[in-house]
């Protein structure tokens, strides 16, 4: 089975132009999906560096792309209303020509929930809050007018046993984690568990893993047992991103799918 690669490109610590620069360049380099991320401050490097909002740097990135996938890995569910979320992804969508994945998870960023207002509560309250939710995002699509203009996939991010992967048999098409070899195969066996209670075919729902290019043997550890992409994420810096990172996973996917 032929991998793909993704490139989450984190919307921090560069101008916006640079950001956009690098999603052409990915997709020149021939990248498979360009994520952002869905956050108000940096995750690393300055805490109170330069930052972008996630949809609408992936608005930026769609104008000056063409064939790649995109999406937020992964958006907060806390953040906005459920259906003004939904509508957001289908405006994208059809701005994209029909590119984009819906990415979602229950939110942990605790300083986004305090200096932007929102509720923090616990995380079995905001798994709760997303359980509630998916069903409104859902019906919400199938109301807009006009619809996505593509399948507009649903990728839920998250491993958590109990919550996070019934949810992601339930509603999602793509399943997104962080997990080596053994603790993917572990939790892939879990999300099979609950398909079976569901009557879900598990094989009907894409596997994404984040990863990076330190082992290369782990990452043909996960392509042979079935993960479909490997994402890595690059930050910003101020003269851009250095992509080397994803150069040097697109030589091995190529590799490793000519092989197979």
């Amino acid at each position: 089975m032929a991998v793909r690669v993704g490139v989450q490109l984190q919307p921090q610590h560069a101008p916006l132009a640079a950001l956009r620069q690098a999603a052409a360049e990915a997709e020149q380099l021939g990248v498979d999906t360009v994520y952002t991320w869905d956050h108000f401050y940096p995750l690393s490097g300055e805490p109170d560096g330069m930052h972008w909002e996630g949809s609408i740097a992936l608005a930026a990135i769609a104008t000056v792309t063409e064939r790649v996938r995109l999406g937020g890995l992964v958006f907060c569910n806390s953040y906005r209303n459920p259906q003004l979320l939904a509508d957001i992804h289908r405006t994208l969508d059809h701005l994209s020509g029909g590119r984009m994945i819906f990415g979602i998870g229950a939110g942990w960023f605790e300083r986004d929930y305090a200096e932007y207002g929102y509720e923090f509560g616990t995380a079995p309250e905001r798994l709760r809050a997303l359980r509630r939710d998916l069903p409104l995002i859902e019906s919400r699509l199938a109301k807009l007018n006009p619809p996505p203009l593509g399948p507009l996939p649903l990728m839920i991010g998250g491993g958590g046993e109990q919550v996070t992967l019934r949810l992601v048999a339930e509603h999602a098409q793509i399943w997104h984690t962080f997990a080596d070899v053994d603790t993917y195969l572990h939790k892939s066996a879990v999300l099979a568990e609950h398909c079976a209670k569901l009557g879900r075919d598990p094989a009907t729902i894409e596997r994404v893993i984040g990863t990076d290019t330190s082992d290369i043997e782990a990452l043909e550890g996960l392509a042979d047992a079935g993960v479909n992409e490997l994402t890595i994420g690059i930050t910003g810096a101020p003269d851009g991103y250095d992509l080397e990172p994803l150069r040097v996973l697109l030589r091995w996917r190529d590799r490793h799918n000519e092989a197979h």
